[in-house]
């Protein structure tokens, strides 16, 4: 006897990004992208990506009406999945995702209109999450986070933030499964920026493997060098993840373990407030942080 699969829709929208998130995602291991796309990851349940410019084969009108049948026939039940930073100057102008009618469709204007019908957005990388990079000052292109964007407009939908530059592949997976599983997490299982403290629920600084050397006084003069990074940038005392533990490239290596301090890719005041990346934390910075996040 068959078991019917529940099909979950998905929605991958980018927005100002370098698309490097959707590369890590396409380097995920246990499972593989082709697992979640393909096979019903969680028994019973299958993840139905309907829309993924950077890796569909589909061009041109037809998909973007693929965005508009999502909306329509799944309304409130799909999941829009977002990568980059929502373009808002001169209402949207400098980033588009396409064309309908003739004319050009801005991400923000989409962005907006696919989130009013969503389940939950899911911000994927840094940019998406808080504006990263595309926002760094001056700004000139108006880009923001998609929480501050939703704000703005008035809409209520849930968030849930996946950061880093880019994000591990298992922290999007994981908590696409996550959703899929339980449904919307409770606020609980969400820290103060709305991410999943299942994967960034401590500090780079409190697993680090060079935490002994910090521990001891025991600094790195230069990038490469034994001891702790802290005197030369490092930014794991404000910084969630679990990058020491996890790793990265299928549990290779990750970036203190290479040498370079932990840039704060994580963080929503990532790049701005986190500059110079190879200068020491400014201590009073460090100590506003510890008391913004208590």
């Amino acid at each position: 006897m068959s078991t019917k699969v529940v099909e979950i829709p998905a929605v991958w929208l980018a927005g100002a990004s370098c698309s490097g998130c959707s590369v890590s995602l396409l380097n995920a291991v246990a499972p593989t992208v082709k697992n979640v796309l393909i096979d019903p990851v969680i028994p019973g349940k299958h993840l139905n990506l309907k829309f993924h410019a950077t890796i569909m084969a589909g061009q041109g009108e037809p998909v973007i009406k693929v965005l508009q049948t999502t909306q329509s026939a799944s309304k409130g039940s799909y999941l829009l999945l977002i990568e980059g930073a929502v373009v808002t100057q001169d209402d949207g102008l400098y980033c588009t995702i396409g064309e309908a009618g003739g004319k050009h469709i801005s991400f923000k204007d989409k962005f907006l209109e696919l989130a009013r019908d969503a389940l939950a957005v899911v911000g994927i990388g840094t940019c998406a999450c808080f504006g990263g990079i595309p926002s760094g000052k001056p700004n000139p292109s108006g880009s923001k986070g998609v929480k501050q964007a939703l704000a703005e407009a008035g809409l209520k939908t849930p968030v849930i933030n996946v950061p880093g530059c880019p994000p591990h592949p298992d922290w999007m997976v994981g908590t696409v499964a996550m959703v899929m599983l339980g449904g919307l997490p409770p606020a609980e299982a969400l820290d103060y920026a709305g991410r999943p403290k299942a994967f960034y629920g401590k500090l780079i600084h409190e697993n680090c493997p060079r935490r002994p050397y910090f521990d001891a006084g025991q600094f790195a003069k230069f990038t490469g060098d034994e001891g702790c990074l802290y005197q030369i940038g490092c930014k794991g005392p404000m910084t969630y993840a679990d990058c020491p533990t996890r790793l990265w490239n299928n549990g290779v290596n990750w970036c203190v373990g290479s040498g370079s301090p932990c840039l704060g890719c994580c963080e929503p005041t990532y790049p701005d407030d986190l500059q110079p990346m190879l200068e020491k934390i400014n201590e009073e910075r460090l100590s506003r942080f510890q008391i913004k996040t208590r």
